[in-house]
């Protein structure tokens, strides 16, 4: 008798107790990282072994502190989403455990995590200017040598790193890349970790006159600029595998990259001009009339624009799919800088009046436009060129401020003086997104900005 149809009985035996060995396996968390896409003060996203039941994992996960948070998605890959909460001041320790869809319990694991971002500043120092970060102990470490100056500076959306636009002292412009290594998520053994910053990589080929710097969090970075040798302007996209394409577009103003990735903003003397990136549906949207982009929202396709009207008033108004421009706000003032939360549940809004003695006021408004709370920020200037940028997990505002006048007002932290001028130089300013109080830095800066945590 031949053995051919033992073998194959053997064989098909052996592969459904294999099968079965593998249907009976628990499930396993194959990889989790930060996600920088969110509405919220921080999320994480989850890839599982087997399809998961969402609701035994929204019961068996635990956060410490303990935090408001849900769970997004179905199947392998789901998204832990923080809720509105108290400002954190330090890391979340994780456990996940949960069942998969055929109620096998996974085995749990622990984790720490550090949602908050960091502060990276442009520093005047003796008669240049030096790229530094602010750890979360308060410590503040070089990133950079010292240039003449840095006019640019653009925090990579995605966390990878810092871009500034550094000139010599005859004024031409080299663009730089500061990449940073961070790791604000591991397991305990394994511990966090300060970012560290890596080798300076040069970005431009040849001198320039100007750079403006934005980037998505898909690892696209644009630089639109102009030679010192022609004087022609250039647009140069930068993919996140560092592969780099000209962009023939005409602009009235600087060109931003929507966050979210996939299309970018275009100013135009007719309107504002939203049109997709290089290998996307080229659909080409225009906003007619005298605005400004402003700000972005977290949640994608909302952002707020300065309108500029016939009347000579400005107004603030608030974008979202679908919808025609809402005013959240209208007046004589100039407008400096705003910012949004989540979906534009919260916005704030930074006005200045006057000439000379310039009124600085900070107003806070929710979704439809009510005035929730507003502060005077009485002796204080804003550092022209910089933005206001808010950190959900602290629910805390960025800004740069300096004082007016020979002194600083109240008891704050006394800045140093520019050595080019004489003048006061800024200082980061933190204010609180409730009741807008105000926490001054001492530390002389040009301009700050969040650093995400990747």
């Amino acid at each position: 008798m031949k053995p051919w149809p033992w073998l194959l009985a053997a064989a098909g035996l052996l592969g459904l107790v294999q099968q079965q060995i593998l249907l009976r396996r628990p499930p396993r968390l194959v990889r989790v990282q930060p996600a920088l896409a969110s509405s919220g003060p921080g999320a994480l996203d989850l890839r599982f072994s087997r399809p998961m039941d969402r609701a035994s994992l929204q019961r068996g996960s635990v956060l410490a502190p303990q935090l408001a948070h849900s769970w997004l998605g179905d199947g392998h890959t789901l998204r832990l989403l923080l809720g509105p909460t108290g400002p954190l001041d330090g890391p979340i320790s994780l456990k996940v455990a949960g069942r998969d869809q055929r109620q096998v319990a996974m085995v749990p694991q622990l984790w720490r995590w550090d949602p908050r971002p960091r502060i990276v500043a442009v520093v005047p120092l003796g008669a240049g200017d030096q790229l530094q970060l602010q750890q979360h102990d308060g410590r503040w470490q070089a990133l950079s040598p010292i240039w003449p100056s840095i006019s640019g500076l653009e925090v990579l959306a995605d966390g990878s790193g810092v871009v500034l636009a550094a000139a010599d002292c005859q004024g031409r412009v080299q663009v730089w890349r500061v990449p940073l290594q961070q790791r604000n998520l591991a397991e305990p053994g394994q511990g966090l970790a300060e970012p560290r910053p890596g080798p300076l990589d040069r970005l431009s080929s040849q001198p320039l006159l100007f750079a403006y710097l934005s980037s998505n969090q898909q690892g696209e970075l644009l630089i639109q600029s102009s030679s010192v040798a022609s004087g022609q302007a250039q647009i140069q996209l930068r993919d996140a595998s560092d592969r780099s394409r000209p962009l023939r577009l005409d602009t009235s103003g600087p060109i931003r990259l929507v966050p979210q990735g996939g299309s970018l903003v275009v100013p135009h003397p007719e309107g504002l001009i939203l049109m997709g990136l290089p290998g996307q549906p080229q659909n080409r949207q225009m906003l007619p009339g005298n605005r400004d982009l402003s700000a972005f929202c977290p949640s994608g396709g909302r952002a707020l624009l300065v309108h500029y009207r016939p009347d000579f008033t400005r107004s603030l108004e608030l974008v979202e799919p679908g919808q025609p421009p809402r005013t959240l706000w209208q007046g004589r003032e100039g407008v400096a800088a705003s910012a949004c939360a989540g979906r534009g549940q919260r916005v704030w809004l930074l006005l200045v009046d006057g000439v000379g003695q310039p009124r600085l006021q900070l107003l806070a408004f929710n979704h439809d436009g009510q005035i929730l709370q507003r502060k005077q920020l009485k002796g204080w200037e804003f550092e022209p060129g910089t933005s206001l940028e808010f950190d959900p997990s602290r629910n805390q505002l960025l800004l740069a401020l300096r004082p007016l006048g020979a002194s600083p007002p109240g008891r704050g932290p006394r800045p140093e003086a520019r050595p080019e001028s004489g003048r006061l130089a800024a200082v980061p300013a933190l204010i609180d997104g409730t009741n807008l109080s105000l926490k001054l830095l001492a530390k002389p800066i040009r301009q700050a900005h969040w650093l995400p945590a990747k």
